[in-house]
């Protein structure tokens, strides 16, 4: 017995596949939470080189995954937060020398 295609009308809706840039987007997003959710708990403090190297990357994730959607407003925060993570990274370089 065959299923003909009309029978199947929610087959797509359950094949969703992300893109890379989608990919690059969530592993942003998760990259700053985890900074976050570790500087609460108190693991890393908002001066270690950590904190920021996981900020950096996930402003610059979440900036990619907003740009291919044409979204500017997480695009700029985004962009202020990366700028804020490299200050805050060359701060703890210079202070480790």
């Amino acid at each position: 017995m065959q299923i003909k295609r009309e029978e199947w009308p929610l087959r797509n809706s359950f094949c969703y596949t992300l893109t890379m840039k989608q990919v690059i987007g969530w592993v942003g997003v998760t990259l700053i939470l985890i900074a976050y959710t570790l500087n609460v708990f108190g693991v890393l403090a908002a001066s270690d080189l950590t904190y920021g190297i996981l900020n950096l990357l996930g402003a610059f994730g979440v900036i990619i995954s907003s740009l291919a959607k044409k979204d500017y407003q997480p695009t700029v925060l985004n962009a202020v937060w990366l700028v804020v993570a490299l200050i805050g990274i060359i701060r703890s370089y210079l202070y480790l020398i």
